[in-house]
């Protein structure tokens, strides 16, 4: 009996896939150049982290990345791809390294983002755990309310975690996020302290979403969790 209780709670799910993971990335105005290339970097290098890598593949994670900015201003850049090998991880890391920008000098529609990004769980693989990690540099100033948003995905089951990027001239965006944004049992948020503490608090966050379904210790620090 006790074997079998080991086996149940370490065992993938039957339909093979623990989570679907789907990265929504600011490319607003407020995002120059460099910043782009220091999200989708520092990104491919947390995915290709040891303990982040080993839990997405023996999960069998499904992984897919949205560029958004101002309202109609959505897509899918990098399509929903099944990691069942580290190989299949290295591809994926590596196409999102090479992503290149869509748009530029356009508002900043986080609500809209988030209507894609649900939209693009009905093309998902069927996966325990259906998250958006949404990062940020700033508030919502067009389209329809995150808060809208963030209701209809408590609604799909779906959560929605954030990486904020602060910013002295947004004021408490952390706070704005954890009020408007993030959402869903367990839902939490991470705060950078400009775009150069990216990389470090992109990989905390991933150990989080990545591994906690197998009971580790490792968690990241400073996170604002939902109630």
């Amino acid at each position: 009996m006790r074997a079998l209780v080991f086996f149940l709670a370490f065992a993938r799910p039957a339909f093979g896939c623990d989570l679907a993971l789907l990265f929504a990335v600011d490319v607003s105005g407020s995002v120059d150049r460099g910043e782009y290339q220091t999200q989708m970097e520092g990104l491919a290098l947390a995915l290709r982290d040891d303990q982040i890598a080993d839990a997405l593949v023996s999960g069998g994670a499904a992984l897919a990345l949205i560029q958004w900015t101002g309202a109609s201003r959505q897509r899918l850049t990098v399509p929903w791809t099944r990691i069942e090998t580290h190989e299949n991880l290295s591809a994926f890391a590596d196409r999102v390294a090479r992503d290149p920008r869509i748009w530029r000098n356009f508002s900043t529609a986080i609500g809209e983002a988030l209507s894609v990004a649900l939209a693009a769980f009905d093309d998902a693989p069927a996966c325990a755990r259906r998250v958006i990690d949404v990062s940020s540099d700033g508030v919502s100033n067009e389209g329809v309310e995150p808060s809208v948003m963030r209701a209809r995905a408590q609604s799909r089951d779906v959560t929605v975690n954030a990486l904020v990027i602060e910013d002295a001239t947004e004021g408490d965006l952390t706070g704005y996020f954890f009020e408007n944004v993030i959402a869903g049992p367990g839902a939490f948020l991470v705060s950078a302290d400009g775009y150069e503490d990216y990389p470090y608090k992109m990989r905390q966050k991933l150990l989080r979403e990545a591994i906690e379904v197998f009971g580790s210790a490792g968690q990241p620090h400073a996170l604002f969790t939902a109630p």
